[in-house]
C-alpha cells in the first residue's frame, strides 16, 4: 500500500511540476467508403461520417481528464490520404478541406489530419489535384493539416515531387504572409511516413488501418529532464539511459490507460500509444534542456547526437517495456519554435540548420517547424527536403521537413505563431544554388538494403 500511495504522489509530481500531459487523443476514420464521383456527394458523406463517428470524442476526452487528474491538451482526429477520394471524384479538392475544416470546427477538435498524398513512387491524377490545392486549401481553413509522402527505403524518392513541394511550401507561407506563414506550419513532407502517427501536422489514417482507431500520444520532457538532474554529474551514462529509459515506462504506462479507457467509453478500438518527448514553448518541458541536463553546455554543441541518440533509444526501450501497442514514431521531436532551449540556442548560433539535420539521423522525425528567410528560393527548399529524405531512406526510419518561410524576414528576425507551434529565429541558410540537382527531376533509387525479401 506504500509504493502504491509513492506512485500515485510521483504521477501527480509529473503532472503538477513537470508539465506530464496527455498530447492528443487522436482519432483515425476511413473515409474510403466517402468516395463518389460526385465531389459534393463526396463531401456530403465525409461530413457525416466525421459527426457521427467522433461526436463524443472531446466530451470524452474531457471526462477522462478530469476524472483520472490526467491534463489531456488535445483531441485530434486524422483521416485517409484525401487525394485517394481526389482519384475517384476529380473535382477541386479545396472542396474537400473545407468540409473537413467544417466537420472539425463543429466537433470542437483542435486540428484534423489527412489532406494528404503518398507519391514516394509516382503520382496519380487524384496525388496531382490535391498537391496542386495544398496552398490554397491551407490558407483557406484554419485546422486543416496536410502531408505527403515522398520517398521511402523500399521506393527511393521521388524528385518529381519533391521539385513541387518546395514551390508548394513557398507558395503556403506567401498565401498565409499576413498570418505568421501559418499555411507552411500545418504542412509537412515525409519518408517514410507511418500510418498510426496520432501528432499532426503529420497524422493521416493508413490504409491498413481499421474503419475507427484511438491512437494516443504521451509526451513528458519535463520528468524526463528532472529524472536526470536527480541523478547528478556523476552518473555514467549507461546509468542516465536507464533512468531514462524507467521515466518513459511510467509515462507510457499512463499512455495506455487514457488510450484504453477512451477506447472503451467511444466503442472504438484501441490503436497505439505514441510515446514522443514533444515539447512546447512552455518552461521546462524541452528537449534540449533534457540534453543540456545530460551534460551540454548548450544544444548544438560537440556531443548533440550522441546525446540524442542515447534519449531516443532509451525513451523506446522504456515504452516497449512498458506496452505492446507503442506504435506512431515514439522518441524525442526536436521542433526548433515549440521547444525554449532549441530556440535559445537558435538564437545563440549554436544550434545549426546542418547541425539540427545530423541530430534527425538519431531521434524520431526531422527538421521541425524551422523558420527559413522569406528569400529562399524553392529550389532551395527541395533540396533540404531531398537531405532530409535521405537520410530517411537510408536509415530506414521516418524523416520530414516542417520549414516555414519568414516571407518578408531574413536571418536573426523572429516569427511569432503563438500556442503549442511558438516562436523562433528566422534560421540561416547557405545561399549556394541547387538548383540544377533539383531541376534534374526522375527518382533517387531506392538503396540496397531494401532487397530484404
Amino acid at each position: 500500500m506504500a509504493r502504491r500511495s509513492e506512485n500515485i504522489l510521483e504521477t501527480i509530481r509529473m503532472i503538477d511540476e513537470e508539465c506530464l500531459d496527455i498530447r492528443t487523443v487522436t482519432m483515425g476514420i476511413s473515409l474510403m467508403d466517402c468516395a463518389d464521383t460526385d465531389i459534393e456527394k463526396s463531401c456530403e458523406k465525409i461530413y457525416a461520417k466525421l459527426t457521427d463517428k467522433a461526436r463524443n470524442l472531446v466530451k470524452t476526452a474531457g471526462d477522462i481528464s478530469r476524472e483520472y487528474g490526467i491534463p489531456i491538451v488535445n483531441a485530434r482526429i486524422s483521416v485517409t490520404p484525401i487525394s485517394l477520394l481526389a482519384s475517384v471524384s476529380g473535382g477541386d479538392c479545396v472542396r474537400y478541406a473545407q468540409t473537413l475544416d467544417k466537420a472539425g470546427k463543429e466537433l470542437g477538435v483542435n486540428f484534423i489530419g489527412g489532406y494528404s498524398a503518398l507519391v514516394q513512387k509516382g503520382m496519380t491524377e487524384g496525388d496531382r489535384l490535391l498537391i496542386e490545392s495544398i496552398p490554397r486549401a491551407l490558407a483557406c481553413t484554419d485546422i486543416v493539416c496536410s502531408s505527403v509522402n515522398i520517398g521511402s527505403t523500399k521506393a527511393g524518392i521521388n524528385m518529381d515531387a519533391v521539385k513541387q513541394m518546395g514551390r508548394i511550401v513557398r507558395e503556403c507561407s506567401e498565401l498565409t504572409a499576413d498570418n505568421h506563414c501559418f499555411g507552411a506550419a500545418k504542412l509537412v513532407v515525409f519518408c517514410n511516413a507511418v500510418e498510426d502517427n496520432p501528432f499532426m501536422a503529420g497524422a493521416f489514417h493508413g490504409i491498413s488501418e481499421p474503419d475507427c482507431v484511438i491512437n494516443v500520444g504521451v509526451s513528458g520532457p519535463g520528468v524526463v529532464r528532472n529524472a536526470v538532474r536527480e541523478a547528478g554529474p556523476d552518473a555514467s551514462m549507461n546509468e542516465i539511459a536507464e533512468i531514462i529509459k524507467k521515466t518513459a515506462f511510467k509515462v507510457t504506462r499512463m499512455g495506455q490507460l487514457v488510450g484504453m479507457e477512451a477506447s472503451r467509453r467511444l466503442n472504438v478500438p484501441f490503436g497505439i500509444v505514441d510515446l514522443s518527448l514533444a515539447p512546447t514553448p512552455a518552461v521546462g518541458d524541452s528537449v534540449a534542456q533534457i540534453l543540456e541536463e545530460i551534460g551540454l553546455e548548450q544544444c548544438g554543441g560537440p556531443g548533440t547526437t550522441a546525446c540524442l541518440a542515447m534519449l531516443n533509444d532509451a525513451v523506446k526501450k522504456g515504452g516497449i517495456m512498458a506496452s505492446s501497442s507503442v506504435g506512431g514514431l515514439s522518441g524525442a521531436f526536436i521542433p526548433v519554435s515549440e521547444d525554449a532551449g532549441m530556440i535559445a540556442a537558435a538564437e545563440a548560433g549554436t544550434l545549426t540548420i546542418e547541425k539540427l539535420e545530423a541530430m534527425t539521423a538519431v531521434c524520431s522525425v526531422g527538421l521541425d517547424m524551422i523558420i527559413v528567410p522569406g528569400d529562399t528560393t524553392a529550389e532551395t527548399l527541395s533540396a533540404i527536403i531531398a537531405d532530409e529524405a535521405a537520410i530517411g531512406m537510408i536509415n530506414s526510419k521516418t524523416t520530414a521537413c516542417r520549414l516555414i518561410p519568414a516571407i518578408g524576414m531574413e536571418a536573426g528576425d523572429h516569427l511569432v505563431f503563438g500556442g503549442l507551434l511558438g516562436e523562433g529565429p528566422v534560421m540561416p541558410v547557405k545561399k549556394v544554388s541547387p538548383a540544377v540537382m533539383v531541376n534534374r527531376g526522375g527518382r533517387i533509387p531506392s538503396p540496397i538494403q531494401s532487397l530484404k525479401n
